[in-house]
Order: structure tokens, then sequence, then C-alpha cells
């Protein structure tokens, strides 16, 4: 067989840090749907982990790149700059909350954008001290590991993390902790550990992702940003997974009254392209001198091209009221399960980032085993699923936003039947 032939060559060619959730090889793509190499077909609610949220090839984003690549597809900004990249920054600009003139710089990807996003609060303040989340995810680089609260598999066997970065609890009730105990955390960390004074940055996912799709409450973060400003840090909003209409929002951000210092984005962006940003209180993001932000590859221009696709297509599709519509559908049919399937602990998520999770029946404990099963099960009747979370018990949706709705009701057929069949196993 096909598919067994590639992977039998890439074990041989392939480091084994390199997971790989599938052993199906991707020959083609549309919209939310994928055909491996031997012809075989799948919906895809994985969107190649949240960055097709207008699906695979979208007309308008191929139309965009097509364009780009006729004009030319790199000179490095920093050397011979284009007038795109100026034109999505401005745009960005516009589009992050709040009333505080903004600027932006491109990277590539969104453990780059994190990155930059610590550089310059640091630059901007003066301070070393970073502070992040349990259960947080903000990339693979030494500084993204450092930030992200979760030690298996992107910490295990690479030493020492960056030195001054803490983590305090996220709000998670299902586990025990209130936005209370978080905060009082937060306050325990400041006596205990770190002096405020020393804090350049707090940084936090408005939904976790990596994490298992906890939303953080709104209460929560306006405190955090009482918080900021009593300290005189800087609030990062990473937005690498929630932003681009995901949450029923442009950004995720958009669902709580307050104004962040720094965003993070990626993933959906360019629908598909490598490009990801800083976008930033104008002020914070003039800190580091010229030449101290940037890359080789950094704003792309083809990337910068889809970019301005995808906005546009979010916009005239009414793809973050879609995005409210599909989750609703999708919450709908799993609490329909809830008296036949006890395993369901928790059903949850803005507009169409949504998690089901589960724990043992009769434990109540998280339940890892089940969420495989489910995802194996729904794999083999040609659904892509992905888990997530701490205790790896959660499922996350992330199908293209674009999804057909007779797709997208297919979907849900298979997924109710793989719960099913995952409690009979």
């Amino acid at each position: 067989m096909i598919n067994a032939q590639i992977q039998a060559r890439r074990t041989d060619a392939i480091a084994r840090g390199v997971g790989m959730m599938t052993q199906v090889y991707a020959d083609r793509a549309e919209n939310a749907e994928i055909w491996d190499a031997e012809g075989q077909r799948f919906i895809d609610f994985a969107s190649g982990i949240a960055v097709l949220n207008t699906g695979h090839r979208h007309p308008k984003v191929m139309e965009a790149v097509r364009g780009q690549l006729e004009r030319f597809t790199h000179t490095c900004h920093q050397v011979v700059p284009y007038e795109n990249y100026v034109a999505l920054a401005e745009r960005l600009n516009a589009i992050v909350p709040g009333p505080t003139p903004k600027k932006t710089v491109f990277v590539t990807t969104g453990a780059e954008a994190c990155e930059n996003a610590v550089k310059i609060a640091r630059a901007a303040t003066g301070r070393n001290a970073v502070i992040a989340f349990s259960g947080g995810f903000h990339g693979r680089t030494f500084m993204g590991m450092a930030l992200t609260g979760k030690v298996a598999p992107y910490k295990l066997g690479f030493g020492a993390m960056p030195a001054d970065v803490f983590h305090a609890p996220f709000p998670v009730p299902l586990h025990g902790v209130t936005e209370d105990d978080a905060l009082a955390a937060l306050d325990k960390l400041f006596k205990a550990d770190v002096d405020p004074a020393r804090v350049a940055a707090i940084a936090i996912e408005p939904v976790q992702g990596e994490g298992g799709f906890y939303q953080a409450p709104a209460r929560f973060l306006r405190r955090l940003r009482e918080i900021c400003d009593e300290h005189g840090i800087l609030l990062i909003m990473d937005e690498v997974q929630t932003g681009f209409a995901r949450t029923g929002k442009l950004l995720a951000t958009e669902h709580y009254d307050i104004e962040p210092d720094l965003v993070t984005m990626a993933k959906s962006l360019a629908g598909g392209f490598p490009l990801a940003a800083v976008t930033g209180k104008a002020d914070i993001m003039d800190a580091p001198a010229p030449g101290g932000l940037g890359g080789t590859y950094g704003g792309s221009p083809i990337g910068i091209a889809a970019a301005h696709a995808v906005l546009d297509v979010i916009e005239e599709e009414g793809l973050c009221a879609r995005a409210d519509q599909l989750g609703a559908r999708l919450k709908q049919r799993l609490e329909s399960l809830r008296d036949d399937v006890p395993e369901i602990a928790d059903i949850r998520g803005p507009g169409f980032m949504n998690a089901v999770e589960f724990n043992d029946a009769a434990t109540k404990s998280p339940d890892a085993a089940f969420a495989t099963r489910v995802r194996t099960e729904a794999f083999s009747r040609g659904l892509i699923l992905l888990t997530c979370g701490v205790y790896g018990n959660v499922i996350r949706f992330l199908a293209p936003i674009t999804i057909q709705d007779e797709i997208f009701s297919e979907a849900l057929d298979i997924l109710e039947a793989s719960i099913r069949a995952a409690r009979e196993a």
C-alpha cells in the first residue's frame, strides 16, 4: 500500500521527535476534505491545528497567492520592503481591540511571535521576568517551551529552560481551580517567588489551545488587566490559536472589555501559508532598536497576500457568525449524548472553538483512553480529530468555518457513532 511504503521511508528519513498522529499521507485537499495517497477521503476536523479557518485552498486565497507569485516571492522586507506588508500591518492595527495607537511586526511562526512579544516587553519595561499559566502552550522554541505550562512532550529531555519564567494556575473549576484560587496563587507568586516590579509581562491564551480549550473567565481577565496596570506589567494575549473568527469574534480578546498591550497571532492568519504577527501599543512596539526585530522570512510577501485574502473572506462570508452557528450545532449534538454517555464530563468553547472532555464514568478521573478510542474510531470512519489537554482526555474540534452544511452533518453523525462505539469497546 502506498501509505505504508511512504511510512517506511519516513521512519528512515525523519527524526523521531517529529510526532505524527496518523499514518496516511495527504495527496490533495479542498475546504474541509482531504484525500490521501491511496484516494481515501477524510473530513478534516483538525485544520492543520487551527490553521485553516477559511478551509483548504479557499479560491480567494489561492487567487491572491497566484497573483503575488507572478510579481515576486521574496526580497526580505528589511532589505527591499513592499507595500502589502504595510497595508496588512494597518489592518491588524485596526483590528486589535483598544483605543491606543498600534504597530505591528511580522514573523513566520506562532512560537516566533511569542518570542518576539517577550523581547518587546523586556525592551519596553527594562524588566526580565515573565509569567505564564499552567496548561498554556506558546511554542517549541526555548522561550516558547519555558512559557508553555505542560511538560510532556514539549520539555522532555531538553534541559534547563530560560530563567525568570514563572507559572500560575489557570482557572479551571472542572479541575478544582476557581478564579479566586488562580488570583490567590498569582498573589502568592508575587510574595514568594518574584517581585512584581521585576515582571515584564504576563502571557495568557484567552482560550487555552493545547491545554484543553478552557476559556479564561471575563472577571479573571479583567482582574489580570488591573494587576498588570497596578505593577507596570504588560499583558500579552496569545491569539495564535484563537484568532481569526474561530471563537465567533475576529480575535477572542473582543469577548472581553480589556485592551491588551501586545497580541500574538499566527495559524489562520494566512490560510495555510506561514505568517505570524505581534501587534501592540505603538510606544511599546517601538521599544526595540532598529534591527532588533525581524527575520529573513518574516512577513513573506506570499503569506501577506494570503492574509489579506483571509481577512476579506472572513468579512465577506460572515465567518464570525458562521462560527457561532456551527459551534451551537456541535455542542447541541454532544449535549444530546450526555444521558447515554456518562463519560462526557464537559462540553465547552466559544464560537467554533469547541471541546468535549471525558472522565471515567465510575471514578470521575480524566479518561485519556476513552478520548483516544473516540479519535481512533472516528479516523477509521473518515473523520480526523485531535486530542488535547494536560491529561490527554479532551477532544478539540477545529473544522474549517467554511465547511459545507452537508459535510458538517456527515461529520456529526460519524462523531456520534464513534463516541457510542468507544463506550462499547
